[in-house]
């Protein structure tokens, strides 16, 4: 039997099987062995995956954003507009099976635009090209997935499934899950809070599933079954996501404002560019990039070429190793101006955290 057929027989009989907390431990178990099934899909056993045609897409610019949707929901006509409105590239890069429209830059960044085809049409199967699309989508900093505004809810909840068997998690973080394996002991399991589903019980059965015996396991919110394979798994990526409801100039005023109230959704019109502005606000928002301008010493701040850093990726050490790999190794202090610190301007060493727009001289020793 095949791996698709196992997945299949599987989320039948999950569906089948009640849930009460008699059968969680059953349902536990089920839902170990369908994400070691869908591990085996991504990464087969033995390697050399198969003779897939070459899908690799050279990462440009400070980050990434990837397309998912349907045919015909106006995916394309939203990439050629955006790039062709926004962008400085009016020529268009094939590779062999995506379109990268260029890169569009915004607020001085610069984001790289990508088509995931492959997605939707066949990653499921487990062909080379199905999972080489998805190796791409799983390096985006954003996705956009492209409803069409008069049926999103079935394409959404298909694209949410086939992107979740896949390792993504959507606008998620990571789950509060402390798992560490260790030599002897048995398994250790430490709840700071109430539990609603896992249990002693529940975690053994699952971590047994994986061969697993002794690992100390904290649990600091009230976490699922699902949280936890995902821990274990250890191959998640947590990706911010942004619905695009297509086609609006279809729906009337009334259904739009309902439309507006959706979490993470912006409408928009392809064709006629409505709401771009809105969507691209929303976009650097969900992007979390931080803009970090030069000062080279006796000179004005150069506004025109901003280095872009990741939330999180800030300091002046992340901003020296994108500058030159070598420039920590003469590094004395770094002078900054901006909201990040009280004097303007103030002197800082290595580990000071930037904030967006903030301006930086690097001092060398002598």
């Amino acid at each position: 039997m095949g791996i698709l057929e196992r997945i299949a027989e599987i989320e039948a009989e999950m569906n089948r099987t009640q849930r009460n907390k008699a059968t969680m431990g059953h349902l536990g178990l089920l839902k170990a062995r369908l994400a070691k099934l869908r591990r085996e899909l991504i990464e087969p056993k033995g390697g050399g995956g198969g003779a897939g045609e070459g899908f690799d897409v050279a990462k440009t610019g400070d980050a990434r954003i990837g397309f998912v949707g349907f045919p015909s929901v106006g995916k394309s006509t939203l990439l050629s507009n955006l790039a062709g409105v926004y962008s400085e590239v009016a020529a268009y890069e094939f590779t062999t099976l995506t379109t990268v429209p260029g890169v569009i830059r915004y607020k001085g960044a610069k984001i790289q635009l990508l088509d995931l085809p492959g997605i939707i049409e066949g990653a499921k199967d487990g062909k080379g090209r199905g999972k080489q699309v998805i190796a791409v989508a799983r390096t985006a900093g954003l996705i956009f997935i492209v409803l069409d505004v008069l049926k999103p809810l079935q394409h959404k909840k298909l694209i949410e499934k086939e992107l979740e068997g896949f390792g993504i998690r959507l606008n998620k973080e990571p789950p509060q899950i402390g798992f560490k394996r260790k030599e002897k002991g048995g398994i250790n399991l430490q709840t700071l809070v109430t539990q609603s589903e896992l249990d002693l019980d529940l975690v053994k059965t699952i971590l047994n599933e994986y061969k697993i015996h002794n690992a100390d396991i904290v649990l600091r919110v009230d976490s699922t079954s699902e949280e936890l394979i995902d821990v274990i798994e250890g191959n998640r990526v947590y990706i911010p996501c942004i619905y695009l409801l297509n086609k609006i100039d279809q729906i009337s005023i009334e259904e739009l404002e309902i439309i507006y109230k959706i979490p993470h959704c912006v409408p928009i019109s392809a064709h006629h560019k409505w709401n771009f502005d809105d969507l691209l606000e929303k976009m650097w928002n969900y992007l979390g990039l931080v803009r970090i301008y030069t000062k080279p010493k006796g000179q004005l701040p150069d506004y025109t070429a901003p280095v872009v850093l990741k939330e999180g990726k800030s300091s002046i050490e992340d901003f020296a190793n994108k500058l030159h790999r070598n420039l920590l190794k003469e590094f004395k202090y770094a002078l900054v101006w901006g909201s990040s610190v009280k004097h303007q301007p103030q002197k800082v060493g290595k580990d000071h955290v930037l904030c967006d727009e903030d301006v930086v001289q690097i001092v060398k020793k002598v």
